[in-house]
């Protein structure tokens, strides 16, 4: 390519599409992001990410005052479109009632696309990125509906790109700027090195930062074509989903056998061929992206009567553990009406306040289904569970929450969670004094040597 800064735009403010605009602004580029929500769009203008991700709010701050990143509604699309280079789309991709994504918003923008790009011409092809998440096949879905966009009309000037993201919230600028890989699908030559040439900076990591000093090793670039891309995406998550499923049958085994499950994740971490990650047993994955993604992918294979009994179990156990805190509670408790339960965490994971798909909500409506009363701590997400669940009562300090209650679940291993001290949770807590920790966040001894009741997952 003849130009190494690209004129970008990014469709959507989301996580994904917030990340990806302003790191791609840290590089260099100069990058409008649209979304079609206005008071977003007018809180980003003042500088203010209307959620919690860290690093992300200060990135954007700078690369906006250095003149590299912008934001507007989705109405000015067309004059985005006119003078990009590239654009992605990275709109929501929700579940539908059958379990498939939903891809009328990633429709609605590819449609949108055609329109401007028929009211515009070119010098050269408008590379169309498609970073949501979306089933195999849908880059062609994606070029017809361009087309549609176009009145109908064979439109020449743009190429279709598939670029899945692999972004962790709570580590979304980290995973942006020193990815494991770059996947890049597309049907043809040129849009390949467009994205290469986009990406070179990370790729070579020979940008300057002070977030990791240390010296990177180059950052693969994955060359494939649209539906394998694509697929990448959901094999990728399906795995890792699977992986925790996997560690959290083998600490039922754990608890029966007398076997420490950390113990044995450890030992089977260090064969390459397994690695230690994702095999931290407990309450097991939320979030939006596995629920969503396993559900999708499960129908997907529905379409072509194909059975996938791996990734229906890799669900059921993943729902079995939301049952088992229930049981360890009534194991305890015996029952569980008037009984105060604090549950010390209610985002699906630390550093992010997002509670789609948080083990938290399920628990919390369970419990007061059963006649418990319910409390909860969060120091991001404690405002917003509160919407969402009218009968839990929030704390904003964990010892505020666990005061007077017979029994407290580590639900999000948040810092000062892990933090916690056995002594005084034992002078604020009522009889029986149970904790069960739903992600072996705790050492289970000193909490013990406190008076406390300890219930882990697979800890013998």
């Amino acid at each position: 390519m003849p130009v190494e800064n690209f004129e970008v735009g990014v469709i959507g403010a989301g996580y994904v599409g917030l990340a990806t605009a302003a790191c791609l602004a840290h590089l260099g580029h100069r990058v409008t992001c649209l979304d079609n929500d206005e008071e977003r769009v007018t809180s980003l203008k003042d500088g203010r990410v209307p959620f919690y991700e860290p690093g992300l709010e200060e990135l954007v701050i700078r690369t906006a005052s250095a003149g590299r990143l912008s934001f507007a509604g989705t109405e000015e699309m067309a004059g985005v479109v006119r003078d990009a280079d590239v654009v992605f789309i990275a709109v929501g991709t929700p579940q539908g009632d059958d379990g498939s994504a939903d891809l009328s918003n990633v429709a609605a923008v590819a449609r949108t696309i055609g329109r401007s790009l028929a009211d515009s011409s070119r010098e050269r092809p408008l590379v169309v990125v498609n970073k949501s998440t979306v089933p195999a096949g849908s880059g062609d879905y994606v070029s017809m509906l361009i087309g549609e966009g176009a009145g109908g009309e064979e439109v020449a000037d743009f190429l279709v790109v598939s670029n899945p993201e692999f972004l962790r919230e709570g580590s979304a600028v980290y995973d942006t700027l020193f990815p494991d890989r770059v996947v890049v699908g597309a049907d043809s030559r040129e849009p390949l090195e467009t994205l290469r040439v986009l990406y070179e900076p990370i790729i070579s990591q020979s940008f300057p930062t002070p977030m990791d000093p240390r010296p990177k090793a180059a950052v693969p670039f994955v060359a494939t074509d649209l539906a394998s891309a694509e697929m990448i995406k959901y094999a990728a998550n399906a795995f890792l989903a699977t992986k925790i499923s996997f560690i959290n049958e083998i600490a039922g085994l754990c608890e029966l056998t007398g076997a420490d499950v950390r113990s044995v994740a450890s030992g089977i971490g260090l064969d390459e061929r397994i690695g230690a990650r994702f095999l931290n047993a407990g309450i097991g994955w939320g979030g939006s992206c596995f629920p969503k993604d396993l559900s999708a992918l499960r129908a997907a294979a529905r379409e072509y009567g194909y059975e996938t009994p791996l990734l229906d179990a890799t669900v059921a156990v993943n729902e079995r553990q939301r049952e088992r805190v229930i049981e360890k509670l009534q194991a305890e408790l015996h029952t569980l009406k008037g009984k105060r339960v604090a549950l010390l965490g209610l985002s699906f994971k630390p550093n992010t306040d997002d509670l789609r798909g948080a083990p938290s909500l399920e628990i919390a409506h369970t419990l007061t289904s059963l006649g418990a009363k319910v409390v909860g701590y969060d120091p991001v997400a404690g405002k917003a569970a509160a919407k969402l669940l009218s009968t839990l009562k929030i704390h904003f300090d964990p010892y505020e929450a666990i005061e007077g209650a017979q029994a407290a679940v580590v639900v999000t291993e948040w810092e000062d969670v892990r933090g916690i001290e056995p002594e005084r949770v034992a002078s604020l807590m009522r009889h029986p004094k149970l904790v069960v920790d739903g992600r072996n966040a705790l050492d289970a001894a000193s909490f013990r040597e406190a008076g406390v009741l300890y219930r882990g997952f697979g800890r013998g």
